[in-house]
């Protein structure tokens, strides 16, 4: 399936920090992250528990869909959705390369 530059251009993909993570109360592969993209604080819901610690997640700049309609996901809310790569079994994050300020856009 093929999109329209134009439907891609409603995506609205951003940078964010991970400030926080929580395991996720009914969930095994799912951890709960506080994300700052810029707007305030908000949570994502992923599915990343497998490939990440806590300790690995916090402070790290990743990229999200900013303008994604929340979702619940095994009972928790997900106000966006990040971006990760995968490769087999290996799940990997994109991040950026430099520091950039969270709210950033990508372009």
């Amino acid at each position: 399936m093929t999109i329209s530059i134009q439907d891609f251009s409603e995506i609205d993909l951003r940078v964010a920090e991970i400030k926080a993570v929580e395991e996720h109360p009914n969930a095994d592969k799912l951890l709960v992250l506080k994300i700052d993209a810029g707007d305030g604080e908000r949570q994502l819901v992923a599915g990343i528990k497998n490939h990440y610690s806590a300790e690995e997640l916090i402070g790290r700049k990743i990229i999200v869909v900013n303008n994604l309609a929340p979702a619940v996901l095994r009972g928790v809310e997900s106000q966006g959705m990040l971006l990760a790569a995968r490769d087999d079994d290996k799940v990997v994050l994109l991040t950026t390369e430099k520091d950039v300020k969270s709210g950033s856009k990508v372009q």
